[in-house]
């Protein structure tokens, strides 16, 4: 038998790859707007009529690159012990001074002053990280709950490593994360009045 077919699926799928994950880093680096199709071929190794035929065309690749983005758990894991203290431990260590930029967090921030990249993005987080932390929380109201603590994580995101405000940057790691854990536990945990504030106890366990 001919191996011919394997060989070019092969090849395709490397093809595909190498176009994403270049989309990935211009997106990242420049936004839905400045990014442009040519300096991703080039990044890439291929031509812009390659990439419309892998994705059809500039609003295709992007859709496709948010997706990966957003997919694998960054700030947000996937163990529901000790969430809220979880997420607040990961946001802390990976916003602190010296370490590496969230590229998540970055493709969202340059790209979504565009009015025709918003919408891609807001149907990537809700589909990635929204429904996994969601698929998380027992209780009602689980997406409410979900999008109010990506809110958090994005907006301390954005003043501690990106603006870079004072009081963020230079907090004692262990008492911002103490902080962001008290302000995450009443969205994790179902809203029935068994939270104690400050220890993430119940108020059964005394």
């Amino acid at each position: 038998m001919s191996t011919a077919h394997p060989a070019r699926r092969r090849d395709a799928a490397a093809t595909r790859e190498a176009i994403l994950a270049a989309a990935v880093m211009e997106f990242t680096e420049h936004g839905y707007a400045g990014a442009g199709v040519r300096q991703i071929a080039e990044r890439a190794g291929v031509t812009a009529m390659m990439i419309n035929r892998y994705f059809g065309s500039k609003e295709g690749l992007f859709t496709q690159a948010v997706a990966r983005a957003f997919a694998p758990p960054t700030i947000v894991g996937d163990e529901r012990t000790g969430l809220a203290g979880a997420i607040a431990h990961t946001l802390t260590e990976r916003t602190a001074s010296g370490t590496e930029r969230l590229d998540p967090f970055l493709l969202l921030l340059r790209s979504a002053p565009d009015t025709e990249a918003a919408g891609i993005l807001r149907q990537g987080v809700e589909t990635n990280v929204g429904a996994r932390l969601a698929g998380l929380l027992d209780g009602p109201d689980a997406e409410v709950r979900a999008q109010l603590a990506l809110a958090l994580i994005a907006g301390t995101w954005l003043l501690r490593s990106v603006v870079g405000t004072t009081a963020l940057v230079t907090a004692d790691d262990a008492r911002l994360t103490a902080l962001l854990t008290d302000m995450l536990e009443p969205v994790i945990r179902e809203a029935d009045g068994t939270s104690v504030p400050g220890t993430g106890l119940d108020s059964a366990d005394g």
